[in-house]
């Protein structure tokens, strides 16, 4: 055997039945033959070649048999991305860190970066060349400090890692909320009135991070989601606008990485925010954008001064890039809507496009009053009649002809659309009047329910801020499939309702 050989050693590809997320990671035996495991003492990421085919991954070694001493197991998400089939030959040899390494080590030490260390960064992550840990001090450092430049750079950067979308119209608007509120399911009753309308709204949006449902998961309940770019275009053609999932046209696919990282580690500065909404924004090829900021108790923003200083970062970026960007602060001290997970708030956006007189109200009128700021930007449109214009298309039945119309394009998505059947109302501790809710809680609950995976658990709302409720009434209605699932809900309802109540006189009445 010559050096060569030595240095570049040949295993066989075993496919291991392991979910790493986003990581890629192998796994090689001890006792490996062909591959001696202290070659790879002070290094914990390797490079996989095949061919003109490479890949960079975590290294985990293992006693246990997983795999022979003459194989390399690829977990999941590597085996997937590698694209070589189980048995085929790879060499594998330490790879150094990235040279973008030295540039975050610099951040962390307190340096401001340049626009090609940034964008150096943002590729190396975008082909997955960061293990977590290397993300998350990128992320940290930055969360220290980031100058304007900075920020400027990042958004570009997140931007041009991924899909770059072009409308042949001259005005393309899109929304977007930061987030934060249960139920909140705006932009599926936007969507179908700024379309019905005659303005182009593709919208793309994500799935659940650590909420019980995101406008891509709710949508999922009644069309496709993951459509490709081509797709996309075409029921944007056909209609006017759409409702899909951004992960799988690749938009900005670096925002993806630094949110899953971000998450667990509770990151969430305004710059990091804004770099990641706006590059999704600058990719989709938007030009005219409205921000929804919701303040309140429980929200990600407490205080107007708070959504004041997120107000400018947007406007900042959107100067910059080109994009019309109108940032409105909305009531988030409490649900909009009365379903918590994507089945029911499926159920809420479409008794409001319904017009059914149970809808919840408050959803309505805020859908109301965003798709009136949108529509604003069309220079056919009077001034001040976007709400009347709105209010038309959604009262004459138009946006819910166009929501059918979006749904049939996109086509059916073999989601599961019935609610859990194990239930259980969580009653009113005492009487009194309901004088704050807690989002966040009620967020928690709803996941602990197993939303959104089970997509018809979640939680119903009964009362909201202001309503008078009798001791024994129920707030809420918990729903779920599993009944560990369900029993942990219930139990942690009981600690915590989520709700606090005041005395019996209120601006309700006597």
């Amino acid at each position: 055997m010559n050096a060569a050989n030595i240095s570049r050693p040949q295993l066989k590809i075993r496919r291991i039945s392991l979910d790493t997320g986003r990581e890629n990671v192998v796994v090689i035996s001890r006792r490996s033959k062909a591959l001696r495991p202290e070659i790879f003492r002070g290094f914990s990421r390797v490079e996989l070649r095949c061919n003109s085919k490479v890949l960079l991954a975590t290294l985990i070694l293992t006693d246990d048999g997983l795999v022979a001493p003459d194989e390399l197991g690829l977990a999941d998400p590597a085996f997937r991305r590698f694209g070589e089939p189980v048995g085929g030959l790879v060499t594998v040899t330490p790879v150094t860190p990235p040279d973008s390494l030295d540039a975050v080590r610099a951040k962390i030490q307190g340096r401001a970066l340049t626009a090609s260390e940034i964008s150096a960064i943002v590729d190396d992550v975008t082909h997955y060349r960061y293990s977590d840990m290397e993300i998350a001090a990128f992320l940290v450092g930055s969360a220290s400090f980031m100058t304007s430049d900075e920020l400027l750079a990042l958004s570009h950067a997140m931007a041009q890692a991924g899909t770059q979308l072009t409308w042949d119209v001259p005005i393309v608007v899109d929304k977007h909320c930061i987030g934060g509120i249960p139920g909140n399911r705006t932009s599926m009753i936007v969507v179908p009135i700024v379309a019905a309308h005659g303005l182009t709204i593709p919208k793309t949006s994500s799935r659940a991070i650590t909420s019980p449902a995101g406008t891509a998961d709710t949508m999922e309940v009644l069309a496709r989601v993951d459509l490709s770019v081509d797709e996309m275009k075409q029921v944007v053609t056909v209609c006017n606008g759409c409702l899909v999932w951004g992960g799988h046209v690749n938009l900005s696919p670096a925002d993806d990485i630094f949110i899953s990282v971000e998450r667990p580690l509770s990151l969430d500065t305004r710059e990091q925010m804004v770099a990641s909404i706006m590059s999704k924004k600058i990719a989709a090829g938007s030009t005219h954008l409205l921000i929804d900021l919701p303040v309140g108790p429980a929200a990600k923003l407490r205080s107007p001064i708070e959504a004041m200083r997120l107000r400018k970062l947007f406007e900042f970026v959107g100067d910059h890039f080109g994009i019309t960007v109108e940032v409105v602060t909305t009531d988030g001290s409490q649900p909009i809507g009365n379903g918590i997970g994507p089945v029911l708030e499926a159920q809420d956006v479409m008794a409001v496009l319904a017009n059914d007189p149970s809808a919840p109200a408050d959803l309505r009128e805020k859908s109301l009053q965003l798709a009136a700021r949108l529509l604003e930007y069309d220079p056919q449109l009077r001034g001040g009649t976007g709400y009347a214009r709105a209010r038309d298309l959604l009262e004459s039945g138009a946006a819910l002809k166009q929501m059918n119309k979006i749904i049939d394009a996109q086509g059916p998505s073999g989601c599961r659309t019935d609610l859990g059947t194990l239930t259980s109302d969580v009653p009113a501790p005492r009487s009194g009047v309901v004088e704050a809710i807690d989002c966040l809680r009620l967020n928690r609950l709803a996941r602990t329910a197993g939303a959104p995976i089970d997509t018809g658990a979640g939680i119903k709302v009964f009362k909201k801020i202001g309503d008078r409720v009798e001791q024994g009434e129920p707030l809420y209605r918990i729903h779920a499939f599993d009944d560990s699932e369900f029993d942990l809900a219930v139990s942690a309802a009981k600690i915590d309702a989520g709700y606090v109540l005041g005395s019996r006189s209120s601006r309700n009445g006597p």
